[in-house]
This record gives structure tokens, sequence and C-alpha cells, in this order.
């Protein structure tokens, strides 16, 4: 008798479900356990094992379709077997662990495969109806890879977890170790880009790590309609030269000789993550010189730190292992636009370029880790201080605003990531401006 494939439950709340895509054609020959087709609910989506080995038949339901569960999808014939009429299936019963035939002599059904749980294979279509092991699938969705993107290295093309893995070019533990680099030389300032003019206070913008000027586009041009504004950009990135960070302490005495060379005149200085922690350190040691201070999801505010994504953005070489990190950098992953990752890729340094980024990375986050903490210098500014983070940050949490003192002014936005200034740019500059 040849072999009945059902549509199986899959979960405790299935009643229907959807066929996303078939791996095998009518006619085609199967062995069992290899891929047979994936279905769809409203909780999941995962793959399907044929139940035996032959060449499948009377396929009834389209993808797309969406049918009860128990329904008969087609029935698979071993060698030797005529092939007629469909045959009368028998009336088969779900249970919550597997489906059975209430007929003993009827042909067999598809048993469901519990191994993949709804909560790893959750995504866009497109993921689930690609071929990929569970491990897989929940990799790609922790990192917002879509399935469709990744070449599949398994049987059938189907995608490993070291083929997503690949995608995101993830550093081995012991691969963040950075050469002796031919550091520069160069004894001059780093790198200020400068626009605008104004009565009022010139604005001091400083970007975080693996960043650059250019992250600060979207405010920028709001700002510079009304007063100066002055982009410093940290060692190792955008234009600034290559140069050896020791620590934040060597770091925050680099980006001090650059902010004096701006004059002696007040300003509004604003940081972004690590350039938000440089910024409260100058706020610290030049209080004088500070109008107003504005921090943007700022790191040394306490110990825990995304080291993972750091890593990835900064070893990032192509647009392919650049924008699957980007994505974990807001709190809708859909304002990474493939255009974005591109324009993103083209400003990212060369090869000389991220391995001192890795160096200074590994000088400042140890092991994943903030290696300072600025909680102190918070508690002694005088200046008006506003903190401004995203509920939805994944990179640095933002509970660490807690830890804040009363005198400063904490805003939190629930569904905003680590890129405020990116995300919602208006609303950004309006509270900078109070």
């Amino acid at each position: 008798m040849p072999t009945e494939v059902i549509l199986p439950k899959v979960d405790m709340d299935m009643a229907t479900g959807s066929i996303a895509s078939w791996h095998v054609a009518e006619g085609e020959e199967v062995a069992k356990g290899q891929p047979l087709f994936d279905i769809e609910t409203d909780k999941a989506a995962m793959e399907v094992e044929s139940p035996a080995s032959g060449r499948l038949h009377h396929v009834s339901v389209e993808v797309g379709s969406e049918v009860p569960i128990g329904t008969t999808l087609a029935w698979i014939y071993a060698d030797g077997e005529d092939v007629g009429p469909p045959p009368e299936h028998a009336t088969s019963a779900v249970t919550d662990d597997h489906v059975v035939s209430s007929d003993a002599g009827a042909p067999r059904a598809v048993l469901v495969d519990q191994s993949a749980k709804a909560s790893e294979l959750q995504g866009n279509s497109s993921s689930a109806k690609q071929r990929a092991t569970p491990a897989a699938r929940k990799l790609a969705t922790q990192s917002h890879v879509d399935l469709a993107d990744v070449t599949g290295s398994g049987p059938r093309a189907r995608v490993q977890r070291a083929d997503v893995e690949r995608l995101l070019d993830v550093p081995a533990p012991d691969a963040i170790a950075v050469p002796a680099l031919p550091w520069s030389t160069q004894q001059g300032d780093l790198s200020v880009l400068s626009s605008g003019s104004g009565e009022a206070a010139p604005w001091v913008l400083i970007h975080g790590f693996a960043a650059d000027a250019s992250g600060w586009s979207a405010v920028e041009k709001q700002l510079r309609m009304s007063a100066a504004v002055h982009r410093i950009e940290l060692p190792n990135h955008g234009r600034s030269p290559r140069r050896k960070v020791a620590d934040f302490r060597d770091l925050v005495s680099q980006m001090r000789q650059a902010f004096d060379g701006l004059g002696d005149q007040p300003v509004r200085l604003v940081g972004h993550s690590l350039g938000a922690a440089v910024s409260l350190a100058l706020a610290d040691t030049r209080p004088r010189r500070i109008e107003s201070l504005t921090l943007i999801s700022p790191a040394g505010l306490g110990p825990e730190i995304n080291g993972v994504v750091l890593a990835g953005i900064a070893r990032a070489s192509r647009p392919e292992s650049l924008g699957p990190w980007l994505k974990q950098l807001t709190g809708d992953p859909d304002v990474v636009t493939p255009n974005y990752v591109q324009a993103a890729a083209r400003q990212r340094p060369d090869g000389q370029g991220r391995a001192a980024q890795a160096s200074m990375m590994d000088a400042l986050f140890p092991d994943g880790v903030q290696a300072f903490d600025l909680h102190a210098a918070l508690s002694r500014l005088e200046c008006p201080t506003r903190i401004i983070w995203g509920r939805r940050d994944a990179i640095v949490p933002w509970k660490h605003a807690l830890r804040a003192p009363g005198q400063v002014a904490l805003h939190l936005f629930d569904d905003v990531g680590h890129l405020p200034h990116v995300e919602i740019p208006e609303q950004v500059c309006a509270l900078m401006m109070l």
C-alpha cells in the first residue's frame, strides 16, 4: 500500500495550516527522512520530512492553500507499486503529540516533528520557505537575517548554522586579537567637520564606535540652520588618523586636544554611545566650556555592552556581512534599508582601518564589557544635562540610565533602538534645543 502524506499538527492551537512549498515535485523520487514540504501556521513555520521512500504522486494541495490538520496532501508509492487512482485514505485522528490512523490496515500517516519549536521558527515568509536547520533559523531570527539571502551548504541547499555565521562574519572567540599595526605618527588634530553659523552657542557632536561624522547627517541639517556645528571623529574612524588607543583615559586625552582646538566659547555638547561617554568625560574636565550636555544611548554607565555586535560591525568588509549587524542597532530592522547598508559599507575603513577599530574595541571593551565607569562624573555635572535612550536598545541596556542623578532629564522612547538620532531625528533635535 502507498504511504499517505497528511498535514500534521505542529502546535497545540493549530487547526489549519498553509503549504509554503513542496521540496519534491509530483513524480519525483524521495527518500525517507528527506525534506518533503514546508508548512506555515500563525505561530510557526517548519519543514516536514518524508515518512517513506518512493515516488510522490496524487499531490492534492497546492502551495499557498490552507487546509485542516489531517488533510491528505499526497501519496508516496514504493518501487514496483502500481500508481492508479488516489487510494481511499483512512480517517485520521490528531493528538497533541502525533497523527495516527484509526484504521490499522490503512496506509501510514506522517508523524509530527516536535524537535523544532515555534519560537525558533518565527520570521518573515521568505525565511520560512527556505530549507534550514532549526539552529540556523534561530540564529537568523536573532540576527534579523532573511534566510532567502543565505546560500545553504547542506543537502539540497539546506541552510546550516555555519552558513548564517558565514554571512554574519561572526569571529571565533580567539579571532579578536589584532596583529601589530603601522600606527600613524601624525600628531595633528583629529578630523573635525564644521558647518553652519549663527549667534547661538555652537554644537559639538561626537559619534559612537564604528560610526563616523556622517551618522549625524539627519540632525546636523536642522542644527546648522541657527548655529555652527562641529562634528569630531574618533581616532581610527572616518577621516581621523589611525592612532593606538591604550584605554578610555587615553581616548579622552586625544579627543580633548581636538575639543580644545575649537576655541574657548561655550558649546552645546552632544555624544552618542562611546561618543557620549567621551562627551561626559569632557564635560567633567571642561565644565566652563559646556552650556548643555546631551547623552544619546551613552556608554559608561554600566558594565554590560553587546560586544558581539560591535565586533561584527568592526570586522564587516562588505554589505552582505554588515547589513545583519546594522539591523541590530535599530528598534525597527526595516529602517536599515539595502541602500542604507550600501552607503554604510562604502564608508567602512580598509583592512588596516578595521583592524585598528578592533584593537581600539579590545582596549575599551575587553571581553565584551565596558572597562570604564562614568557614574561619578555624571553626578558632578552642573550644566543642564539630558539622556535620550530607546527602550529597544540591543547594544547598551537603557536601564543604565536609571543610575543618573535626579537633576539629569531622562527621555525614553518605546519603539527606538540604539540610534535615536537616526531613527527619530526630529524628536531628538527638539529635545536637544530645549
